[in-house]
This record gives C-alpha cells, sequence and structure tokens, in this order.
C-alpha cells in the first residue's frame, strides 16, 4: 500500500520477470516465495484498455494520441501503449487492463489495474493509494481511508496484521475521529505542469525540535517553492523518513551534539548507511532526546524512540533518518512508515487534512 504512487498493479504472467525481488512468479526459483501471478484470459471480466479510453492517460500521466503514438493507421483497436513506471528504487512494466474489482461486500466493474510483465527492485504488488486519477481511492470514490501501522518488531508474526479501513461512512461515526490531531493537506503549485508531484500529499511541517531545541534548517525544504520542489509529503512506501542533505544535517548534528552520554560508532554508519550511530550496549537505560513535529493547523507529535532510533546490532543503536545526493527535482522531506509505526493515520480526502493519533495497533 503506497500512498506515494498512484497505480494499482500486479504480477499478470506465468513468465513474468523480476530482478533484485523478494517474490518470484517463477516455478524455477527456489531461493524466494512464489506468488501467484493473475492470468487475464481466465478472468471473463478483464479488458485490454483501449488506446482511446480516457483511463490510458491515467497510467501514463498525459495525454496519449494513437496517431502519433502509434505507427499503424489510428483504429479502434487500438489498445493502450505499454507502461513503464519509475519508482525510488525500482521499475515496473506492462500492460492496461479494466477489470472488475471484488473488496469484500463492494464490488466495482470497470477498475483500472497495471498488467506487470517484467519488474526491478519491486514488491510482489502495489496498490497505489496517493491522490491520482488511478489510485484506489481515487477509483472507488474514498472519503476517508485509515491504517494503523504494526511495530516493525512484529514483522514476522502472521497472527498480527495492520489495518486498512476504506471509508465509506464508518470513520465518520468513529470514536477515534474526535481525539485525532489534525493537519491541512498542502497545495504544490506546480502540480498541473509535473505531474509527478500530483500524487503526493504534502503536508505543512512548520518546525522540528529535538529536545526542546528548534532544528534550523531551509525552510525551502519544508514548504513547496514557485517551481514545485521542497515540501514535505507522507508517503506509506518510503521505509526512513528521507531528507534532503541541507536539512537532514542540522536535524544529525543536533542529535550528536545533545547526545554525549553514548560512543559515536562510525565504522557501524559505514556499513548501515544511517547516521549518527551510537554505542549503548553498557547503559543500563537508553535515552535519546524528544524529536517532535510541529504542522499547520496547531498539530504537533512526539515521536517514540522506537519511531527514529532502532538497534542494529552489537548494542547499536542508529538513526531511522535518511539523506542522499543532493536532489534537483521532488519532495525536500519524506515522512516514512518506520516513522508511523503505532500510529493510527487518516487520509480524510473530503476534508483535505491529515489526522493521526498515537495507539498500539495491533
Amino acid at each position: 500500500m503506497d500512498t506515494g504512487s498512484d497505480v494499482v498493479w500486479f504480477p499478470c504472467t506465468s513468465r513474468y520477470l523480476c530482478k533484485h525481488c523478494s517474490f518470484s512468479s517463477s516455478s524455477s526459483s527456489s531461493s524466494s516465495p512464489r506468488i501467484q501471478p493473475f492470468i487475464p484470459k481466465e478472468s471473463s471480466s478483464s479488458k485490454l484498455l483501449g488506446c482511446k479510453n480516457p483511463k490510458c492517460s491515467w497510467i501514463h500521466h498525459s495525454n496519449i494520441n494513437c496517431d502519433q503514438d502509434y505507427s499503424v493507421n489510428s483504429c479502434l483497436n487500438q489498445t493502450c501503449p505499454p507502461y513503464m513506471i519509475f519508482y525510488g528504487s525500482g521499475t515496473t512494466g506492462g500492460i492496461a487492463l479494466s477489470e472488475t474489482l471484488h473488496l469484500q461486500s463492494l464490488s466495482k466493474p470497470n477498475f483500472l489495474v497495471g498488467c506487470s510483465v517484467l519488474s526491478s527492485h519491486q514488491p510482489a504488488g502495489i496498490a497505489g493509494f496517493g491522490r491520482g486519477l488511478s489510485s484506489l481511492p481515487s477509483q472507488l470514490g474514498l472519503g476517508k481511508f485509515s491504517y494503523c501501522l504494526l511495530s516493525r518488531r512484529f514483522d514476522d508474526d502472521t497472527k498480527k496484521s495492520s489495518s486498512l479501513v476504506l471509508d465509506i461512512e464508518q470513520l465518520d461515526s468513529d470514536k477515534k475521529t474526535n481525539a485525532l490531531m489534525y493537519t491541512p493537506f498542502v497545495k504544490n503549485p506546480k502540480v498541473e505542469d509535473k505531474s509527478s508531484f500530483s500524487v503526493y500529499y504534502y503536508l505543512g511541517l512548520r518546525r522540528i525540535t529535538i529536545g526542546g531545541h528548534h532544528v534550523k534548517m531551509p525552510y525551502k525544504y519544508l514548504s513547496p517553492g514557485e517551481d514545485g520542489n521542497g515540501g514535505v509529503i507522507i508517503d506509506s512506501g518510503t521505509t526512513f523518513t528521507f531528507m534532503a542533505r541541507e536539512a537532514f544535517e542540522p536535524l544529525s548534528d543536533e542529535f550528536i551534539r545533545q547526545i554525549t552520554d553514548y560512543k559515536r560508532i562510525k565504522e557501524f554508519e559505514d556499513v548501515t548507511g544511517l547516521r549518527p550511530c551510537f554505542n549503548v550496549s553498557d547503559a543500563k537505560t537508553v535515552s535519546f532526546p524528544e524529536l517532535r513535529l510541529y504542522f499547520k493547523g496547531g498539530a504537533d507529535v512526539a515521536l517514540p524512540v522506537g519511531n527514529y532510533f532502532a538497534f542494529v546490532g552489537g548494542g547499536v543503536a542508529c538513526l531511522t533518518m535518511v539523506t542522499g545526493p543532493e536532489r534537483v527535482d521532488g519532495p525536500g522531506m519524506i515522512l516514512g512508515s518506520f516513522q508511523m509505526q503505532n500510529f493510527y493515520v487518516e487520509y480524510d480526502l473530503r476534508n483535505e487534512r491529515l489526522g493521526f493519533k498515537q495507539e498500539k495497533c495491533k
């Protein structure tokens, strides 16, 4: 489930090719768990999407001109051109289908799905929950959806599961709603020009404090600029929160400045790619400075320590917020799922706001 993208896709052939993936649909692969691919010809409701179908432009994020995009003369039987979707960590490609979605008691005909035939660095499939027209919430016309992500320590227990609630009206009467803190979604001024930005849920993050001390970082990374770059998005498909380097360095430096009881272990930083890292093996109790986020609308949240520091082995704990090379395009900060552990998170699409509340998701 990915709130940072909008296409719903899954493997769609018995010859599905996925490089560097944790799942396989090939019967000859013994090193990774096998998934059952969806075979369109075995479904009576499955149809290839036509080139002139408006939904063809949804999956391509651009208007498709059948006469120009094909080398043959335009005709009504032309299918939508194959898609190739690029994610931060990989790609997937295939053809667009119109299918009937059955979800518990709900039945949605003419649902657009991606029928992938090849991928790289991908899970078994992705349900796009972003803002785009092809996303699951958009196609179902949801007013809200919410999730509550289990702590990572429960990942290997199949008896426990995180929750996902698709609104029709049950969330409106849920008593949890009154206890949530809300922050409005923020508009990116360039979403019409840069369609890749249009799928994101932008938040107004005003400031960050560590141990009560305000971390000063360039404002351009906290709010979308006139060129559409910068700003903060929330993305369930990103693991560790990502920050542009000029925003991350002040945050990292402040943790290093305040954490004096534990020795910094740079060799672990080189191995894990996380920093800063500290040796806490000799400590009877582990204590790190509080990390608090302040959002537009008055909402603020102090993250539990386990949501921003993690043990990586050998009694070493590292900050689970990351950076990379200087970014040219895109958000300045991506709030990832590791930081959302044991939070009830509600995307109130009807009222254009995000609600959240800390609770035990199990």
